[in-house]
């Protein structure tokens, strides 16, 4: 099992498809190696490819902003993306990309093996929804949805919420970004009661 620091090393090195010709920086992901949520988005904006950290731009001021409202730390949580290279201009991410950092993805989560996966919008979420074998028919169909899977020897919920640029982009979308984490905050909660209640009889 390889560490999230060999992984990321690993991502420094790749030239698997030609995203790595035109970036500034890799943007591997940052946060809690033992992290019981993690947030994956889509790929590296402007801001992100600058500094080498994903969501550190508007949308991932507001990110923060909505954890903190509902007692989330950046420093408790992972945040990662399915591609860790800028597309040029912010374009959506090629399937061919996609399929060439999909692994990276799948060896961070491996590494860290999360209770919550939390997509953060639509490319996230398809790609997450068909790595654990989940129907996905839009985003807008399944948001703020609670899907459980069996994996790592535990139940992992995975829920998929709108893009927080979407968001900023259109913000009638708020009210509904700002309850899906309220049900994201209400899985933690379970979790920490169940381990808590599973700890009173060991």
């Amino acid at each position: 099992m390889q560490s999230l620091e060999e992984i990321e090393r690993e991502i420094k090195n790749c030239k698997r498809c030609e995203l790595w010709k035109t970036k500034t920086n890799y943007v591997p992901g940052e946060g809690n190696p033992k992290a019981k949520i993690v947030f994956v988005g889509e790929a590296p904006g402007r801001e992100e490819d600058k500094q080498g950290r994903p969501f550190v731009g508007n949308a991932g001021k507001y990110l923060t902003e909505v954890m903190q409202k509902f007692g989330l730390k950046r420093e408790d949580v992972y945040i990662t993306n399915v591609l860790k290279c800028r597309p040029p201009n912010n374009r959506d991410p090629k399937p061919e990309e996609v399929e060439a950092c999909k692994p990276f993805l799948i060896k961070q989560l491996e590494a860290i093996k999360p209770d919550v996966i939390v997509c953060l919008g639509r490319h996230s979420a398809g790609v997450i929804f068909e790595l654990f074998g989940l129907n996905f028919p839009g985003i807008s169909r399944v948001r703020g949805k609670i899907f459980e899977i069996d994996k790592w020897g535990k139940n992992v919920k995975v829920i998929a919420v709108y893009h927080p640029a979407a968001v900023l982009y259109r913000p009638q979308l708020k009210e509904d970004f700002e309850n899906d984490f309220g049900k994201i905050m209400e899985v933690l909660k379970e979790k920490k009661v169940r381990e808590t209640t599973l700890l009173d009889f060991v």
